[in-house]
């Protein structure tokens, strides 16, 4: 697993050891990124969330592309380790804050992120629940882009986000959303 473009291209990172974490395979997060960079332009400057963030190889490459900071959040012991060790691989610790614990436990938002990336186990709606809560809960505003990784045959539905785009990346489906607008 690697970085895809920008300032740490091709530097390797490590995923956690075992079966609790799923990381997400460098052509989905080619095809996710490519997705992006098409609506959003550039990653500049932008303040990203990472949440069920395995590795952590989504914010990094966000950040890798010139994101102005990154929050990882994930609740398994291996997987935070994984990414404080990519982070301090990279030297990135400035940009990052690492919150281990549920994603479900996050407060409300000082302000809405400009991206949010969501990659939960499939099959299991923690990424529709968790949505729902964090649009409730300020992490996601009107400018925000949400990207969410779910298993190729999940249905995405959340109240309050329409959906921008889906493809679909072998097991994976990638889908972009927005708030709804009346």
């Amino acid at each position: 697993m690697r970085i895809i473009a920008g300032e740490w291209r091709r530097r390797p990172l490590r995923a956690p050891p075992g079966d609790a974490t799923r990381p997400t395979a460098d052509r989905t997060r080619e095809t996710l990124f490519s997705m992006l960079v098409s609506r959003l332009g550039s990653f500049e400057g932008l303040s990203v969330a990472d949440l069920f963030a395995g590795s952590g190889a989504l914010g990094l490459e966000a950040l890798s592309r010139g994101a102005a900071n990154c929050l990882f959040v994930d609740n398994e012991a291996a997987a935070v380790r994984a990414i404080r060790e990519n982070v301090a691989a990279l030297r990135a610790q400035q940009k990052c804050e690492i919150i281990a614990g549920s994603v479900m436990a996050l407060g409300a938002a000082k302000i809405a992120r400009d991206l949010v990336m969501l990659d939960p186990p499939y099959g299991t709606g923690a990424g529709s629940v968790a949505l729902h809560r964090l649009l409730r809960l300020g992490w996601i505003g009107e400018a925000t882009w949400v990207a969410l990784e779910t298993g190729a045959d999940e249905k995405v539905e959340i109240a309050g986000l329409e959906i921008d785009a889906e493809r679909k990346v072998g097991r994976a489906k990638l889908t972009l959303l927005r708030v709804a607008t009346a």
